[in-house]
């Protein structure tokens, strides 16, 4: 198996995990990433959500699990499409979360980009409709 599909299969269980319990599988992605890994997401630490920014290690993620956890139930989370070539593997899927203080959905496409090396992952940045999550927090 090339590495390329390795790493797919890796990202299509963790998503399988992530999906059945409805987020609860934090230390499953926590267990595919490096110790060093560098994590983005596109709100950037937006007011309200300011866990979901960057990090760059393991161990601070957990605070963007915690912060995701604490604040939204997930409806649904479907990775549809997975892309891979090299060392990366883009999935193309969508998700439905709900706020939990607001009672507000979110519903967007979803596009997570991974780079791996070694067998783990060590970039990670998601794109989502910001705009939705900033009316839900706000």
């Amino acid at each position: 198996m090339s590495e390329a599909a390795h790493n797919v299969e890796v990202l299509k269980e963790a998503y399988r995990r992530w999906s059945e319990s409805r987020g609860g599988s934090v230390d499953h992605w926590m267990g595919i990433c490096a110790a060093d890994i560098r994590f983005g997401s596109l709100a950037k630490g937006m007011q309200g959500a300011e866990y979901m920014t960057a990090y760059d290690s393991r161990d601070a993620l957990g605070e963007y699990f915690a912060g995701l956890g604490r604040d939204w139930e997930m409806l649904e989370f479907v990775p549809e499409h997975f892309v891979a070539q090299g060392d990366r593997v883009v999935m193309l899927g969508r998700c439905a979360f709900r706020h939990r203080h607001s009672g507000k959905v979110v519903a967007s496409p979803k596009a997570d980009a991974w780079r791996f090396a070694g067998g783990k992952a060590i970039e990670y940045y998601e794109y989502y409709d910001t705009a939705q999550v900033g009316a839900a927090v706000g």
